[in-house]
């Protein structure tokens, strides 16, 4: 980890020392002693000597050369040019600010790096962290010394961590802070009194050498712990943290620390011959660094400041600078990433093995372990029992017997023990021997055991992944680790969001999660085949990043793979349908009218069967609710609900119609129950005002509420009514409007809500038979949070009234707020798109518009809808992170369908122009700062 500066090419380019104190001196020269110095022409010559050091630095990390995205470069080379302009700050203060003939042995000064300045490695932005060192009590002389030094320091825009001890002082206050003690760890003489920098190292060494370390250990472990629970403990976060995040920077420092306090290395190519990391784990340690150092010199070149997070506005541009060019197979940007994980995996992988077997052989063991350890059996199914852990019999344990490499995995999930470092070690090192276990029925069975098994099959699965066996075993699966997608709505990994979405499977089956999914609960105990439903789990996203249709080349997967897995020929062809329509329930339920016949019917026909429907639809949850932990909600469960009953009822011989008319009945005489104070008149009144899709859109709760507004706003005249409700356990805002319907009523209220701030998520729109217009908004903030608060509520209210009446203009305001937007994500762009489905409905012209989600979009689509003299019917609002996929259920001002061709070409031409026009408004991608 720490580079020599001796493999620095032509330092004298970065900074000459000697030449920038022979030009200080000049400056002084026939200042009197005592006299002010020029400290404004000394800043300067200091300024420029930092600026013209960090620009050579720069040019040879950004420009073609030898040194070009050498991240450990960058950081030796920094660290170097501090060195020298800290050195040269010492002797003008202590030569020319304060000089003395002879100093005193009480007025002796070190100047010790410590912490990543200590090991040599600073990065183009960081911190300096210094100890000054003195030899007892603090004379004048030496604290207008350190002062002098610190203060310029700050001028020149540096950040200094800093602290004035003495030898023994720093030693007491290591003993009793571990912080304090790693940072000496790292310590490095910079200047000064080199005598107190040795003295301070040989009582270092006599205090900390002697000991076993366990107490340092112990810290830096929870430490770890600590820090990886404060960043999410997850390395496939979407927004990583370089250094501190999971299988960051940090994670292979902690490694180090702990090597270099018990083995005294000074870099990790010498723990090979300590016998503590092999010559490829070495080796896989030093890519690792020189990968991620190198990722955050480039974030702290383009964000101008001190920031390790690597943020989707940096993830495209990096990418480019490091290389990675779009592809027909791929973008760039996801290969990068990509590239990323596995390091980060490569991190964890080696700190797992090496902190894990310290943690094992140096951590106090409790005596209750102890007494259990004792009490339990020291063999099982032919491994070895080491305490809570299973391990291998003998080192040759795996090459004798392959099969037991999974074995082991299904012997420790059976019986809920963890399995050794040392032995995840062993696989490490014999993983090839995977390979000849694919076409081995014992192995396969065991996988699919391992799979399907009623004992968390996610946390083994995890295991199988970290250890690198599952991607061995299963190629197809090997191509998806650590695959991302550069966008705002995925925030896993493929296989990190795969292994969830069994996770959930399993808590789903085993009633944990009946709460949530009742329906998911119920009906996946009537599927009659468990491993079909676990293994379409486990391959709905195997072919993603191929370039092509994932589900179509996905189903081409599973028939390969189901044989080998042991399915027979009709759950295979089963698990490729699921695979193939994986996404056919989600985008039916929650982007087509489902009170629509016509949608049902389709669905059901691609269906066929309830086993099917039941397969598909616990398919369905499982996976929408493995995409983040922010994407389900109870709206998508009830459209998924909705549909599964259709469907069902379609595929049972029954009638949508008739099904309809008793659902209503029994919805009215459950509202009217409800409805206390209400005449029985007021009721059929209220009855008859809705339509069949409005009584079936909503339950009963919701039903009563807008039941009184109505009530309300008729018997006192008013010619808008508003409510709201704050969600929270869904993160959104219901807005309920009832006014009187006019033509362009839902582009003027999408307006008003995107300029009150409102991100609308989803909306249900109704024409009532008196004439007047219900609609139902779910919206959110900028923040995805939910839209509350007295007073913005109060704004929105008052902005929906205006815009009713004609007086605002709403593309002004929008202009006028655009810079108070997020613009982080202004990376992301969506080409729109207009799709036209004449055979979605029989009534109606479907019309799906795909576009970049922000605030004003659907306004801007609703706009030109009314512009085209379309009425909307029903729209059904969908986003995935950046994309928004919103889609409109139409006929033109006669009722009918949509169908002269000139007219559909004229609708699609217009709306694509409106959302281009929209998003040229817009400032271009954002830069980051050079």
């Amino acid at each position: 980890m720490p580079t020599s500066y001796d493999s620095i090419p032509d330092r004298r380019a970065i900074v000459r020392r000697r030449a920038l104190e022979e030009s200080l001196a000049k400056l002084v020269e026939g200042v009197p002693t005592g006299a002010d110095l020029p400290r404004t022409q000394v800043l300067a010559l200091m300024r420029e000597a930092l600026a013209a050091g960090r620009a050579e630095i720069r040019r040879r990390f950004e420009q073609p050369g030898p040194l070009k995205n050498d991240g450990l470069a960058v950081l030796a080379a920094t660290s170097f040019l501090m060195d020298q302009l800290i050195r040269v700050i010492f002797d003008f203060a202590d030569g020319h600010a304060y000089p003395a003939a002879n100093p005193s042995a009480a007025e002796r000064l070190g100047v010790v790096a410590t912490g990543g300045f200590g090991r040599g490695e600073m990065a183009p932005l960081s911190d300096i962290d210094l100890l000054f060192l003195r030899p007892y009590k603090q004379t004048p002389r030496g604290e207008q010394i350190v002062e002098f030094m610190l203060y310029l320091l700050w001028d020149l825009g540096l950040k200094v961590g800093h602290a004035t001890r003495t030898v023994e002082e720093s030693l007491r206050y290591a003993e009793r802070d571990q912080t304090i003690r790693t940072a000496l760890l790292e310590a490095r003489y910079i200047w000064g009194d080199r005598e107190l920098f040795d003295e301070l190292m040989k009582g270092y060494t006599a205090k900390f050498a002697a000991g076993d370390g366990r107490d340092f250990v112990e810290a830096k472990l929870n430490e770890r712990d600590q820090r990886h629970t404060r960043m999410g403990d997850s390395r496939y976060v979407v927004e990583p943290n370089v250094k501190e995040g999971k299988g960051g920077l940090r994670d292979l420092h902690t490694l180090f620390w702990i090597a270099k306090y018990l083995y005294r290395v000074s870099k990790p190519a010498e723990l090979v011959d300590k016998g503590v990391l092999t010559r490829d784990e070495a080796r896989h340690f030093e890519r690792a660094d020189r990968f991620l150092s190198t990722v955050r010199c480039h974030i702290h070149y383009l964000s101008g400041r001190a920031d390790d997070r690597l943020s989707f506005d940096l993830q495209r541009e990096i990418a480019t600078r490091l290389g990675y060019q779009d592809r027909s197979g791929g973008r760039g940007v996801e290969r990068f990433m990509k590239h990323y994980y596995l390091h980060a995996k490569t991190v964890g992988d080696l700190t797992r093995i090496f902190v894990a077997a310290l943690e094992d052989s140096r951590r106090r063991k409790p005596k209750l372990a102890a007494l259990w350890q004792s009490l339990r059996p020291r063999q099982l199914d032919g491994f070895r029992l080491d305490g809570e852990r299973l391990a291998a019999a003998t080192p040759d344990a795996f090459v004798k017997d392959p099969a037991a490499i999974l074995r082991l995995f299904h012997v420790a999930q059976e019986n809920g023990l963890d399995i050794h470092p040392a032995t995840l070690r062993l696989i490490t090192q014999n993983i090839r021997l995977v390979d000849k276990l694919r076409n081995d029925p014992e192995a396969n069975r065991l996988f699919m055991a391992m799979l399907t098994s009623r004992h968390d099959p996610e946390t083994t699965l995890r295991r199988l992944n970290e250890a690198g066996v599952f991607g061995r075993f299963i190629p197809d699966f090997g191509r998806v680790v650590a695959q991302t997608q550069h966008d705002m709505y995925h925030t896993y990994t493929v296989d990190e969001h795969t292994i969830r979405a069994i996770g959930i499977l399993a808590r789903i089956e085993n009633g944990t999660l009946k709460e949530d999914h009742p329906l998911s609960a119920d009906v996946v105990h009537k599927i009659l085949s468990r491993p079909v439903l676990y293994l379409a789990v486990l391959l709905h996203d195997i072919a993603k990043g191929r370039g092509g249709d994932h589900s179509v080349l996905g189903a081409e997967v599973a028939m390969a793979l189901g044989p080998r897995l042991g399915l027979s020929e009709a759950e295979t062809e089963t698990v490729a349908w699921l695979v193939r329509y994986h996404l056919a329930m989600s985008a039916t339920s929650f982007q087509r009218d489902l009170m629509d016949p016509k949608t049902i019917e389709t669905f059901a026909a691609l269906v066929q069967s309830p086993e099917r429907l039941r397969l598909l639809l616990v398919l369905t949850v499982c996976d929408i609710r493995a995409v983040g932990p922010t994407v389900w909600n109870g709206w998508k469960a009830a459209l998924l609900r909705q549909l599964y009953n259709a469907a069902e009822r379609v595929m049972s011989g029954g009638t949508l119609s008739g099904g309809r008319a008793e659902r209503i009945k029994a919805i009215q005489a459950d509202v009217g129950q409800r409805l206390v104070g209400w005449t029985e008149a007021e009721k059929e009144e209220h009855f008859a005002r809705g339509y069949a899709p409005y009584w079936l859109s909503f339950g009963t709760d919701a039903l009563v509420r807008q039941a009184e507004l109505v009530r309300r706003a008729e018997r006192d005249h008013q010619p808008l009514a508003i409510e709201h409700r704050v969600e929270a356990d869904r993160s959104v805002t219901e807005i309920t409007i009832y006014t009187l319907d006019t033509h362009g009523l839902f582009a003027r209220l999408a307006g008003a809500m995107a300029i009150s701030g409102a991100n609308i998520v989803d909306a249900k729109i109704f024409t009532l038979a008196n004439g007047m217009a219900l609609d139902v908004f779910w919206i959110q903030d900028l923040e995805g949070k939910p839209f509350d608060g007295p007073q913005r509520l109060a704004r929105l209210a008052a902005r929906v009234e205006i815009s009713l009446s004609n007086r605002l203009d709403i593309a002004r305001e929008l202009d006028a707020q655009r810079s108070s937007w997020p613009k982080r994500d202004r990376v992301f762009t969506v080409s729109p798109l207009v799709l036209i489905n004449n055979n979605a409905s029989d009534t109606f012209t479907v019309i799906e518009v795909n576009g970049r989600d922000r605030p004003g979009f659907l306004h801007i689509v609703t706009r030109a809808l009314t512009r085209l003299n379309l009425q909307i019917a029903s729209a059904h609002i969908t986003t995935y992170g950046e994309r928004a996929v919103d889609v409109f259920y139409v006929k033109d001002l006669f009722g009918l369908k949509v169908v002269n061709a000139d007219k559909l070409k004229q609708i699609s031409a217009e709306v694509e122009r409106s959302i281009r026009d929209f998003d040229a408004r817009f400032a271009p991608v954002m830069k980051a700062a050079e």
